[in-house]
């Protein structure tokens, strides 16, 4: 009777170490992934266009960009509406229809959100319940006791304060509950701190208000002046710790939803951010990770994607790449630049991310003729030898190549 119940015992302890081991959710790849951003649609009718574009060019997953700055591109319980949809419900539910448009054609639809800014611009929102005006103790404050001020960037939340961070917990919660999404990608997942949020030069330094300070000294025992490196560690620690919230209620809500991070090629500059996405990666605090590797040189590209495949992360890792100004380079060098990155990407980890749809697919404003550039490029008094419009030469390169490598692991 004794070894009976022994045994039980040990069986009992067993399913809970189980229980509580939960596996992370697979990350599909080799994952062709491109980022859709809230400019890129206006009505149900673009986003079912976006989600054809995707699958007919041998994408497989979309990043489709439904929080911005406080405001929702969604039927949010927390959130108002979105300023680019009228800030009004629009009638139509974008995340509902691009969820439905990318399962329809077998794409994976992951829903892209900007975790940190709160509001976007030089004028203030209008509607009274958007974060800026409803919670202005949620922002930064400088040493001086100034608000960070509006500018042509984002002011951005406090994650040092954990009503913050529950909040935006519950922001996701409500999101990845209530949709039939395949990932939560987080974006701004760090202190938006470069310029103008903080001027060069200026030795601004937030978040200094009275609360951040107090849980500062209660937990470490100093002021940030008096040992500035651990200042920087502490804020750190915020944003870590935001993502491991983020993680364990993605998991715990729907165990198949993927949470990814948009990070880093260089790991110091990441922290200049206080974003400690290598540790996020190491500690499997997201499941991918996608390095936005912003280089025009195919050969810089790679090195960067070394860096980060060097410290051996035990989740995949999907590099970003962007179309890049190419200064000196004419749009199909350019374009054969772009058509490299996306092949090394390939070989050195499977997968890929391109930045963004807008620069290879028609958007609202470039559908038809193109936007103003494009139409001006192809107006019927120019010449026969003059240039294509840049998105047309990078569909006619890049989309077979792309395809191509769909079809090599069968679709």
């Amino acid at each position: 009777m004794e070894l009976y119940r022994l045994s039980s015992l040990c069986l009992g302890a067993l399913v809970v170490i189980l229980t509580g081991c939960q596996a992370a959710p697979r990350v599909t790849t080799p994952m062709r992934a491109i980022w859709v951003t809230r400019y890129e649609y206006k009505t149900p009718e673009d986003v079912t266009r976006i989600m054809a574009d995707c699958q007919q060019g041998g994408f497989n997953a979309v990043l489709f960009q439904v929080r911005g700055n406080g405001t929702a591109f969604y039927q949010s319980k927390l959130e108002p509406w979105a300023e680019e949809l009228g800030g009004t419900d629009p009638g139509w539910d974008p995340l509902a229809v691009a969820c439905q448009e990318a399962h329809d054609r077998g794409l994976e639809l992951h829903a892209w959100v900007n975790v940190m800014p709160g509001w976007h611009g030089t004028e203030p929102p209008e509607d009274p319940e958007q974060l800026y005006n409803k919670h202005p103790e949620w922002f930064w404050y400088d040493q001086h006791g100034n608000r960070q001020p509006l500018s042509s960037f984002y002011v951005s939340l406090n994650p040092c304060l954990p009503e913050v961070r529950q909040y935006l917990v519950d922001v996701y919660h409500d999101l990845v509950a209530r949709y039939d999404v395949d990932g939560l990608h987080m974006d701004y997942i760090r202190f938006p701190n470069e310029p103008p949020a903080i001027p060069e030069g200026s030795g601004i330094d937030y978040p200094r208000d009275e609360r951040t300070l107090a849980l500062y000294k209660h937990e470490t025992g100093l002021t940030p002046d008096e040992n500035k490196e651990r200042w920087s560690e502490w804020r750190t620690e915020q944003v870590t710790k935001l993502v491991r919230q983020i993680r364990d209620m993605v998991h715990k809500t729907k165990a198949d939803v993927v949470l990814t991070a948009a990070v880093g090629t260089d790991p110091k500059a990441s922290l200049v951010h206080f974003r400690d996405d290598r540790r996020w990666a190491r500690e499997k605090l997201v499941d991918a990770v996608l390095p936005m590797n912003y280089v025009d040189d195919p050969a810089e590209f790679g090195k960067r994607i070394d860096g980060w495949l060097a410290d051996k992360p035990p989740v995949p890792v999907i590099p970003g790449l962007w179309f890049g100004r190419h200064r000196g380079m004419s749009p199909a060098e350019a374009t054969e630049a772009v058509r490299q990155e996306i092949e090394v990407a390939s070989v050195k980890t499977g997968n890929f991310c391109v930045f963004s749809y807008g620069s290879l697919f028609n958007t609202p404003e470039r559908a038809g003729r193109g936007g103003r550039a494009e139409r001006a490029q192809s107006a019927s008094s120019q010449p026969e030898s003059a240039p294509r419009p840049i998105r047309e030469v990078r569909r006619e390169v890049l989309l077979p190549y792309i395809q191509s490598l769909a079809q090599e692991v069968g679709g």
